[in-house]
């Protein structure tokens, strides 16, 4: 496969970015999005120039690191995929393909497709965790009935890798779904009845702080998360804010 490449050049957050284009030849269909991007990269490094700035790890969908924006998509064309689970196949000859880095006030460029998402880790430094008495011996998970349907949506809501596609894709950049997300793991749960409210109350002060934008339920946020989170989290995590809110 022959194709055009337009992807966002920056050198560092006080430099003026751009679209640079590139054409790269004797593409693998069978190639990952990012194992095309190391080929181009090679193909830089041998002409001397610098190579393409992305953040990668474990090329497996679980980490989240590879937040490309492609086509106007975060993680490209394929729905409930991460971008190294996306393969050139998808694309056809001759395509001219546009990679961008997701955009975001809370997101800020470092270099080129490479952003800043330490705000997610704020949020969870937050109210993301639970108090659980460790000594003597571990207690036995059959102590703690919990419903199957109720573990299966704490399970789902668990699976959010935080890579910021919610955000990305929302027109006013909100965080609603990551948020609500990691509240609803553990507010389904008996283990994380605890500190409920002042985890989501905490953890919604801290995504305000960041400068995510407000939720207007387009619905967005769902339709290119890769792991698909459902918005009725997002439903969960209001109730749990006006139940604290009240309490408090």
């Amino acid at each position: 496969m022959k194709l055009t490449l337009k992807i966002w050049r920056q050198k560092s957050p006080e430099h003026k970015g751009k679209l640079i284009e590139y054409r790269i030849n004797d593409v693998n269909p069978n190639d990952s999005f990012l194992e095309m991007l190391d080929t181009l990269n090679y193909d830089l490094i041998l002409k001397g120039e610098n190579p393409v700035s992305f953040d990668h790890d474990c090329r497996e969908g679980i980490c989240g690191m590879c937040s490309l924006f492609i086509n106007g998509r975060p993680h490209g064309p394929d729905r409930g995929i991460a971008t190294c689970q996306l393969h050139m196949r998808r694309f056809n000859y001759g395509d001219t393909i546009y990679i961008e880095p997701f955009r975001a006030k809370a997101f800020p460029v470092i270099k080129d497709l490479v952003v800043d998402r330490s705000a997610f880790d704020r949020i969870q430094q937050a109210g993301g965790y639970i108090s659980v008495n460790t000594s003597g011996n571990p207690q036995d998970a059959n102590t703690l009935p919990i419903e199957k349907s109720v573990s299966d949506n704490a399970f789902d809501a668990a699976t959010c890798i935080g890579c910021g596609a919610c955000v990305a894709t929302c027109k006013n950049a909100s965080a609603m779904l990551f948020v609500a997300a990691k509240v609803s793991q553990f507010a389904l749960l008996p283990q994380g009845k605890i500190e409920a409210g002042e985890r989501v109350a905490h953890m919604v002060k801290q995504m305000d702080a960041e400068g995510f934008g407000n939720c207007t339920n387009t619905g967005a946020c769902e339709v290119e998360c890769p792991k698909e989170i459902s918005l009725e989290n997002i439903a969960r995590m209001n109730r749990e804010y006006l139940k604290a809110s009240l309490s408090r």
